[in-house]
């Protein structure tokens, strides 16, 4: 009876002692982003799982040259990506089309925390409230003409909370960039849901 190939969390593992700290350290730094990001996305953290660990072990092959690119961190963000619209490719889902159910439930994941921001902000200004699913339903709808760097921004950001540090280095940019493009993005939305900009704080220190 032949026994069953090793899954890639096994394969992973035994990478061990076998790759330099720079790759863990590397592990370390991008393994949380990749799977929420990838979960939002797929809806199971089992495909997100699975689809970061074979992210990892693609890296593994191509380490020794890539640690040495200064672009690393935007190639692997860009490779990761891909990976995952290859997954809902597979899927039969499209990743190019903004109201599929797996944008859905990204913008979802975003949106309760930028809407908290937005809310207290309005308040603090007019001084009563908008109803929630109007105010929702005006986000989500904005949320879906951000650009692609915008959106990531937002959702690592403020779904997933990752320091302006963390999101630089996850994304491949400047931490200078990744404040010019949520603040850009913040107050696109806010405009385009009736909220003055001037009351929308960054809230944005790292």
């Amino acid at each position: 009876m032949s026994s069953q190939p090793p899954d890639a969390a096994d394969l992973l593992r035994s990478l061990r002692p076998l790759m330099p700290s720079t790759f863990w350290s590397f592990h370390a730094r991008y393994d949380r982003a990749f799977l929420e990001y990838s979960r939002i996305h797929l809806g199971s953290v089992t495909a997100a799982r699975r689809l970061v660990n074979g992210t990892f072990l693609l890296l593994a092959t191509v380490w020794p040259r890539l640690e040495h690119e200064p672009d690393a961190g935007a190639r692997v963000w860009a490779m990761f990506k891909e990976r995952v619209h290859g997954e809902l490719a597979a899927q039969g889902r499209s990743p190019d089309v903004r109201e599929t159910m797996a944008f859905a439930r990204a913008i979802r994941a975003a949106a309760e925390p930028l809407l908290r921001s937005f809310r207290d902000s309005f308040q603090a200004e007019h001084g009563h409230e908008i109803g929630e699913l109007e105010e929702g339903l005006g986000l989500y709808r904005a949320m879906t003409r951000l650009s692609e760097r915008q959106f990531d921004i937002i959702v690592l950001r403020d779904a997933l909370d990752f320091s302006t540090r963390d999101t630089a280095l996850i994304v491949g940019i400047s931490e200078a960039t990744v404040r010019s493009v949520r603040r850009t993005a913040r107050h696109r939305l806010a405009a385009a849901m009736g909220y003055s900009t001037a009351g929308i704080s960054d809230n944005d220190q790292e």
